[in-house]
């Protein structure tokens, strides 16, 4: 395998995680609907410690503005409920024993703007971040024209691949984009 190829591989790798990334920001935002990966990043206390919410019950979407988590140890109950409305999610849980069912309140349009402009900004720290990464790779194929591994012609047509990756992840970016303010500003 020639250096090159290694360096397109790592580079097509680290732009894959990057995309990967922002799709898992774009998740935890609140498009109005109810879904599970809403309460992805709540912990609650459970035997002493702080566990992730999908480890104390099992979370479900009953219709499109109502989750519901079904707590396996009905003593979690009142935790699980707890951090539900300690989140910055603006949720409000009722709890009839095991089953705690939490309706997703329709957005405001200034709240939906807010999200539009918080899923902009996560856009362009993954943009950054593909840039970051561009540089890398361009400095890797400098370093193999100095130490005479590669051709002058070479380090044209790698650095060419490397811009054609970055401009596909920079395209991937855009249409992740505005399909999640699509989906956010859709009432």
């Amino acid at each position: 395998m020639s250096d090159f190829s290694l360096i397109r591989e790592d580079t097509k790798n680290r732009m894959e995680k990057t995309i990967e990334s922002l799709k898992a920001d774009f998740g935890s935002l609140r498009a109005g609907r109810a879904h599970i990966s809403l309460l992805d990043g709540i912990m609650v206390e459970a035997y002493g410690s702080m566990t992730p919410l999908s480890q104390v019950g099992t979370i479900s979407v009953p219709d499109a503005r109502t989750l519901s988590v079904s707590v396996w140890d009905r003593g979690l109950a009142k935790a699980v409920e707890k951090a539900i409305m300690e989140s910055d999610l603006g949720l409000n849980p009722s709890s009839d024993g095991q089953l705690i069912r939490i309706p997703i309140p329709p957005l405001s349009e200034e709240r939906r703007r807010e999200l539009s402009k918080v899923a902009g900004k996560y856009a362009e720290a993954s943009k950054v971040a593909i840039r970051n990464i561009r540089r890398d790779a361009l400095d890797e194929v400098k370093k193999l024209k100095k130490d005479n591994l590669i051709s002058e012609d070479d380090e044209k047509k790698y650095e060419n691949e490397v811009q054609k990756l970055t401009d596909d992840a920079t395209k991937k970016i855009d249409e992740l984009l505005a399909q999640k303010e699509k989906d956010i500003l859709q009432v």
